[in-house]
């Protein structure tokens, strides 16, 4: 056993018991969270303009401050980009974070120096309490890799500006860097199947242990090792025992991963953003992952069944119920206020408040008033699996307003990785799980509003190369499993079968 493999256990037990402190007392830390947000924004310009120095409670920061999205902060954050202080927080922000909007172009999102140790804090904790639990401590001896964007970053009138995985790059603690792969010349390289290539020459003769990244664009990186040397990834690594992910839901690649690694390892789920780290898995055995209360963010909930009324509830967290459908808001450390980051959530505990991630506001399928969210099709696809035997690299589902004769229906887009053996009966499962799970969806078709669902099979590698044609192949990009239109579904008709 290593030192640092020795120092590791009673380091992450420290840890762990700290952090009881507000797990188990959030309410109180989210209290003290919100007075603190509000004292040291006073002064400035956001402050000034929402009377922040009269404001005593909750409620009347409700009164004061509006939910918001990008586009209503937009002439905040050009005044901080153009180099203002004092905007939406105190000073200048140390970074903007550069994310890809989908109305707006691109989006700056302030960093502060207040902001900044708490993603670093909280992606250290999540590691540390699965090491506290499963008092496996061998992953700290071998080789870590974090798939992620490049930590090159320019400069917005003297503020550092690039992708959060870039910067979150210039701040692995000191202890993890002799660990840590790839190089930075290689973290380096933009072109994203470029730099998976070096990243497998880099790695491949590695004892690695510790493998993180968006799902998706791991699996590319195992395909990549697999093709190269003819084995599974257990026997490529074998001393690979935990995978860190986030950013989309894990089911639907469960089937894929276990078969190109070849044995079962050991996940822990990250809910990082680019406007503060929200949440990670601190349980092996429990569902869903724990609201990081003490970490310079307080968070507002709307249902989302309400969002878009004119008069929706909007509550703290002493007030959130289990098993309701949540949009998540955000005011930060970094000076984000009411600001909705278009995530949906369910809390499946309140002590401690942990939660799952259900999908996206804007990212649903609701043409016909059925409002079917990511989190029922993959639940549905999941159940339809365990009956059916089907392997599924990814999907898209899109309505059919105008089909070419009968009913409309909703089409989804599958790249399976093994098909059904009987595709007709896949689809019938899949459309009756689906009703299920959504009442309305039901409805409709029950009162011949729709038809079932149809399957559009499609040709190995079509998210890839369509991520690839616009641009997003690789870093934290991810196809939208949902959507409202058929801007996307178009795209993908020509990749079918």
């Amino acid at each position: 056993m290593s030192v640092k493999s020795f120092l590791s256990l009673p380091f992450a037990n420290y840890i762990n018991l700290k952090n009881k402190k507000w797990k188990y007392n959030a309410v109180n830390t989210q209290k003290k969270i919100f007075e603190k947000l509000i004292k040291s924004a006073e002064r400035t310009r956001f402050g000034e303009d929402h009377n922040f120095s009269k404001i005593k409670s909750y409620s009347d920061f409700k009164k004061n401050v509006p939910v918001r999205n990008y586009e209503d902060l937009s002439t905040y954050i050009e005044r901080i980009k153009s180099g203002e202080e004092n905007i939406l927080w105190r000073g200048r922000p140390i970074y903007l974070c550069k994310t890809s909007g989908t109305t707006s172009g691109a989006k700056y999102i302030p960093i502060s120096k207040e902001s900044m140790p708490n993603h670093i804090t909280a992606a250290r904790d999540a590691i540390l309490s699965y090491i506290s639990k499963t008092k496996n401590t061998s992953i700290v001896n071998g080789k870590m890799i974090f798939l992620q964007g490049s930590p090159t970053l320019s400069k917005t009138n003297g503020i550092l500006t690039g992708r959060l995985s870039g910067i979150v790059a210039h701040h692995v603690p000191v202890y993890l860097t002799k660990n840590r792969l790839p190089s930075f010349q290689t973290n380096c390289i933009e072109d994203w199947e470029q730099k998976v290539d070096e990243i497998i020459e880099e790695t491949i003769n590695e004892k690695m242990s510790l493998i993180s990244g968006i799902p998706p664009w791991v699996q590319m990186y195992f395909e990549k090792l697999q093709k190269k040397t003819g084995k599974k990834i257990k026997d490529v690594f074998t001393n690979f025992d935990l995978f860190i992910y986030g950013g989309v839901n894990f089911d639907p690649y469960k089937q894929t991963f276990e078969k190109l690694i070849g044995k079962k390892v050991d996940g822990v789920e990250l809910y990082p953003s680019s406007e503060g780290f929200i949440a990670y898995q601190d349980s092996q055995e429990r569902e869903g992952m724990l609201l990081c209360v003490n970490h310079g963010i307080f968070y507002e909930f709307i249902p989302a069944s309400e969002f878009f009324d004119k008069n929706s509830t909007r509550i703290s967290i002493e007030d959130v119920k289990i098993g309701v459908n949540y949009v998540i808001i955000l005011n930060t450390n970094a000076g984000l206020w009411a600001y909705n980051i278009g995530d949906t959530v369910k809390f499946v505990s309140i002590n401690p408040y942990r939660i799952v991630v259900t999908g996206r506001i804007k990212h649903f399928t609701s043409a016909f008033g059925e409002h079917v969210i990511s989190n029922e099709v993959e639940k549905s696809l999941k159940r339809t699996i365990e009956k059916i035997p089907a392997t599924v690299n990814e999907f898209h589902v899109a309505p059919q307003v105008n089909p070419e004769s009968g009913l409309p229906f909703h089409e989804w887009f599958i790249e399976f990785n093994r098909k059904p053996s009987n595709l007709n009966e896949f689809t019938l499962l899949l459309d009756d799980n689906l009703q299920e799970i959504n009442s309305y969806y039901k409805d409709l078709i029950s009162g011949n509003i729709l038809t079932k669902l149809l399957i559009t099979p499609l040709k190995k590698d079509s998210f890839r190369n369509y991520m690839k044609s616009i641009g997003k192949l690789g870093g934290q990009n991810k196809v939208p499993r949902l959507s409202n239109d058929r801007k996307i579904g178009n795209k993908l008709l020509k990749f079918k079968e």
